[in-house]
């Protein structure tokens, strides 16, 4: 599983990050998680308000600071 962060690094997307990791680990699964700050690369997953995270190459948050309890029920299959 390969999960982004999108964000410029602003405190909202330190806590996205943050979550994301704590999800990952708390649901026990493979993942690998990326932060990509470059604004190019947020712009090509059609991204223009950070934070924003992608799960898979599906965009499943823009804008805000996803629970940790909702990156669960992305990630669990």
């Amino acid at each position: 599983m390969e999960i982004k962060v999108l964000g410029p690094g602003c405190p909202k997307c330190e806590a996205a990050e943050k979550n994301v990791k704590d999800a990952v680990a708390e649901a026990g699964v493979d993942a690998s998680i990326e932060k990509v700050t470059n604004a190019i690369e947020i712009a090509k997953h059609g991204v223009f308000m950070t934070p924003a995270v992608v799960v898979d190459g599906e965009v499943k948050c823009v804008g805000k600071v996803p629970t940790k309890e909702e990156i669960i029920t992305w990630i669990k299959k």
